[in-house]
């Protein structure tokens, strides 16, 4: 890889229109995260000096959610193509002298390692004016198309609307993605003109223009699936699943098993350690860590939580966040736990909610067990110590400590402190009324028979 400077422009100034919607476009999430900062993250790998995000309508909505990053935000109003749109990037790289990558924000799955092929190639030693990023999609449709020799030197590229019927045979096609030399960019750019069945400025006449000057520029390949685009929420879902396929078999490469990856969901952050099983339709949301040897039962949901090594969690659990289970904890089925933190070996197995809690190691929360945390207006916390015991379909109203070892009656409704290790026992005394059942039946037999 040369250390010559790189600068990165995103054109996303597209209206959109197809996907219906009030977010813009390339905001819309992708694993969680803006379908631009996916791309944005693999820019930033090749340590930029320079990044531009050229945006048009909507423009705000893409200046707010860039704000804080080293990102420079232009506007390119009226759209008139993509050639006009990277030329509203020339004020921010006034002084730049270095590689030009043109990307597009709603093509979000270029990989790095991609985009280094594309610099790597600028610098061969046949020195090509452009680089063009090409792919073969299984159906040409209106793709331009790029004429090359085998050697990957281009002849032509033509947008698909100005094609001949030879040409539109070609099922090599243009991705819009390029790599040039600053010095050569605007210069090249301030020559394209419109004379064209749409009435804009294209990008990919450059090379042709630079063809004219008698230097040659090249293609190199990817695969369709990563420089698939993004202009409808039926593709925004193929992209998803593709983004979904590469993060499985990454988990799988890395030590995860997945008994049925196609059912499993991950979010951009997700981390997930060694020797972790997920069983099916398991969905991970953002800010979730897994530890090694960690069992996700299936159906359940995590969102900003962390899982220490060894816990069960599941199946049908939900861990919201600031949930934090313990080494070799146990959460169970149709457990909710929200902003709680179950201790070393601590057990929740069966139909509870723990929030605004602490539960100490080797404690047991009985079935059906609350913490009753919200009183309307405020949040309080529930404190369990390590090795109490919780009964089941006891509701715990915050704020509450339960001392370490104590011992909570089933079907108690706690609203003091209760000592470490002191039984509470918090209900009605049951009283039984022998024969009272029978007489009950025989009283209203009589009464359903008089009515007939």
């Amino acid at each position: 890889m040369p250390s010559t400077p790189i600068a990165a422009v995103v054109l996303a100034a597209g209206m959109g229109t197809r996907m219906k919607s009030d977010l813009h476009k390339v905001l819309h999430p992708l694993a969680g995260r803006p379908m631009l900062f996916h791309l944005l993250d693999s820019v930033a790998a090749l340590d930029p000096e320079r990044q531009v995000v050229v945006a048009g309508a909507r423009r705000e909505q893409v200046e707010s959610a860039l704000a804080g990053l080293d990102v420079k935000l232009v506007t390119q109003e009226p759209q008139l193509g993509t050639g006009h749109a990277v030329l509203q990037a020339k004020g921010v790289l006034a002084g730049f002298d270095g590689d030009v990558l043109i990307l597009y924000g709603d093509v979000p799955l270029v990989t790095t390692a991609t985009m280094r092929r594309m610099l790597d190639r600028l610098h061969e030693a046949d020195s090509p004016a452009a680089v063009v990023l090409g792919f073969r999609p299984t159906d040409p449709l209106a793709y331009g198309r790029v004429i090359a020799g085998p050697d990957g030197i281009i002849e032509k590229m033509v947008e698909y609307k100005d094609a001949t019927d030879a040409e539109r045979a070609v099922d090599l096609c243009n991705s819009g993605l390029m790599a040039v030399r600053s010095t050569d960019l605007f210069g090249l750019l301030a020559r394209v003109g419109n004379s064209n069945a749409a009435g804009e400025y294209y990008l990919p006449d450059i090379v042709m223009l630079a063809a004219a000057d008698g230097r040659r520029s090249a293609v190199v390949e990817t695969g369709a699936d990563e420089v698939a685009g993004v202009n409808s929420r039926s593709e925004l879902a193929l992209v998803e699943a593709e983004w979904q396929r590469r993060r499985r078999l990454a988990a799988m490469t890395d030590g995860v098993t997945l008994i049925a990856p196609e059912t499993v969901w991950f979010s951009h952050d997700t981390a997930v350690g060694r020797d972790v099983v997920v069983e099916p339709n398991v969905v991970f949301g953002p800010g979730v860590q897994v530890e090694d040897g960690v069992v996700i039962h299936a159906f359940s949901h995590l969102e900003g939580a962390t899982v220490k090594s060894g816990a069960k969690v599941g199946p049908y659990a939900r861990l919201r966040p600031g949930a934090v289970i313990g080494e070799k904890a146990r959460v169970g089925n149709f457990v909710e736990v929200k902003a709680a933190t179950l201790g070393a070996g601590a057990k929740a197995n069966h139909l509870s909610y723990i929030g605004d809690a602490s539960v100490g190691a080797n404690a047991n929360i009985g079935a059906g067990t609350i913490t009753c945390n919200y009183d309307g207006f405020l949040k309080y916390r529930t404190e369990i110590g390590a090795g109490a015991f919780i009964g089941s379909n006891s509701a715990l109203v915050a704020p509450v400590k339960i001392g370490d070892g104590a011992v909570v009656g089933a079907g108690s409704v706690v609203t003091m402190d209760v000592e470490a290790d002191a039984l509470a026992v918090a209900r009605a005394r049951q009283a039984n009324m022998p024969g009272w059942a029978a007489k009950f039946r025989a009283t209203m037999a009589e009464r359903k028979k008089a009515k007939g």
